[in-house]
């Protein structure tokens, strides 16, 4: 399995990442969306959390300021988004391990972390690779441990559908039509978490972005 097969990074390949952080600070609510999902996280002294596709770092280095007391890991599959990630986190000061795998492809033991944080990656990948990575997140969580997550999902509006269009557009319309008919809660309950339920929704200009929250199951 290679990441080209399975996923887009996110704007493309190469030096176009460097516009990445500012897109999405500009255009989707970024602070505010990502605020809101470690609050529902409620992480905790001790707890292990990884940031599941962590691309240049901003989560996780957000999630160890919430928590300073807590084991943060970022994983992903692009090389340049890790380097960028590996720069941020050196200017933060903040003690946050990356490594670079597929988020399909874990190289975690089992029942490794409390918390599985996740924003803006199922729609870069395909059915099968969304079904993959989502096995992954049940494998690696602790007993009790959770996931939340952060991706676009069914338009609420026209004005939605529109600006989701261009996202499609350019991640492909494959990789996100799962996200555009709402399935991922359907998706996330198949492969065995529990208590799936979306949490939240923020308009965006690229589409509605929903906040999800479950459970590992055993």
């Amino acid at each position: 399995m290679t990441a080209g097969e399975e996923y887009r990074p996110a704007m493309g390949h190469g030096s176009r990442l460097e516009f990445y952080d500012p897109l999405i600070r500009i255009t989707m609510r970024e602070r505010r969306f990502k605020r809101r999902l470690l609050a529902e996280a409620g992480l905790h002294p001790g707890f292990r959390v990884l940031d599941l596709g962590c691309g240049t770092g901003t989560l996780a280095v957000m999630a160890k300021r919430a928590e300073p007391d807590a084991a943060v890991i970022g994983v992903d599959g692009d090389p340049t988004a890790i380097g960028l990630a590996h720069r941020k986190i050196a200017r933060e000061n903040v003690d946050v391990q990356l490594h670079l795998a597929l988020v399909q492809e874990l190289p975690y033991p089992d029942g490794s972390f409390d918390r599985v944080l996740s924003t803006l990656v199922l729609h870069h990948l395909s059915h099968n690779g969304k079904v993959a990575a989502l096995r992954e997140v049940v494998r690696v969580l602790a007993p009790g441990g959770e996931f939340h997550m952060a991706d676009f999902g069914r338009p609420a509006n026209w004005l939605a559908r529109a600006g989701f269009g261009l996202v499609r557009k350019f991640d492909g319309m494959e990789n996100t039509e799962d996200n555009a008919r709402g399935l991922l809660e359907k998706m996330m309950a198949e492969v065995g978490l529990r208590d799936v339920r979306e949490t939240a929704s923020f308009a965006t200009v690229f589409g509605t972005l929903r906040l999800y929250a479950a459970r590992q199951g055993h």
